[in-house]
């Protein structure tokens, strides 16, 4: 899933003053000013610097969704709001800032990971949810900054209720869940930067091999896990390993090509519904994943 990135500030909140101006109106007037003056107290009592946050916080941007941030507004989670952090950790890049690129691609690879541990199943997230996280910028960086906020957030529009799900899922579910993220996770945090085997087929046959052994990593899970459907995957999905290796092993692109078709076509996210609903799981594929599949 796509993240992009809301940069943080060194820079601390700024005091903020709520200016309000009565003048001669209906009572109803008056009333709609004072409910209206109450709501931005409100806003105003729960800005918090961007720094502050912690997983859990739900939230509503004070600017614009990405470029750099200073505050947020800190709502419960019940209310309607535009995002959640539901992961962190430090940059360990040593005392100079590593820059913008590296930075972000550090935040690319972690904050998907951090994210599952929090709501491991992305097929129940709200629509329109993506991942972005908060960086460190080289000005905060110097101020001693080290933290990426990972969150969730509404492209458009807000969401309610909180994406905390992974303390309420099952053993079997979570098990589940923790072998199929994995698999995905192997298949794109591997994708060579060329578009085409014959150009990088040793980058391809990496990939395949990360991919096999997280397949065989989930397949192994799924044997303590009992149901039809469940069995139905397993077998499916040992076959795919068996082609994914084939990929891996390949001495030319064509080797490759023949290996790689069914070995994709087997990790199709559809063919995980049955099983998801006999877990008890969401069952819609995100667009992004149908998409991927679909071409």
């Amino acid at each position: 899933m796509a993240a992009r990135t809301p940069y943080r500030s060194f820079r601390g909140i700024s005091a903020v003053a709520a200016l309000l101006a009565i003048g001669a109106v209906g009572c109803s007037d008056v009333s709609d000013a004072v409910d209206s003056a109450k709501d931005g107290a409100k806003k105003v009592a729960r800005q918090r610097s961007v720094f502050s946050l912690d997983i859990g916080d739900c939230y509503n941007p004070t600017g614009k969704a990405e470029g750099t941030a200073y505050a947020v507004e800190i709502v419960p989670c019940d209310e309607a709001h535009e995002g959640q952090v539901v992961g962190e950790f430090a940059i360990d890049k040593g005392k100079e800032y590593p820059g913008d690129d590296e930075v972000s691609t550090i935040a690319d690879n972690r904050c998907p990971v951090e994210a599952q541990k929090y709501a491991p199943d992305t097929w129940a997230l709200p629509k329109g949810v993506a991942l972005f996280y908060y960086t460190p910028t080289k000005e905060s960086w110097a101020t001693g900054d080290r933290a990426v906020s990972c969150t969730y957030t509404a492209e458009k529009g807000t969401f309610s209720g909180s994406l905390n799900t992974a303390k309420s899922l099952k053993p079997e579910q979570n098990t589940y869940l923790k072998g199929s993220n994995a698999v995905y996770e192997a298949l794109w945090a591997n994708q060579p930067e060329k578009d085409t085997v014959e150009d990088d087929l040793a980058g391809y046959k990496a990939q395949a091999k990360a991919v096999a052994a997280a397949l065989d990593t989930h397949v192994k899970d799924l044997d303590g896990i009992e149901g039809t459907e469940i069995g139905k995957l397993r077998t499916t999905l040992t076959k795919a390993a068996g082609n994914w290796k084939k990929a891996a092993n390949a001495g030319d692109a064509d080797a490759f090509y023949t290996a790689y078709d069914p070995a994709f076509t087997d990790i199709d996210p559809n063919k995980s519904v049955a099983a998801r609903k006999e877990l008890g799981l969401a069952t819609t594929v995100p667009a992004d994943e149908a998409e991927a599949w679909a071409s």
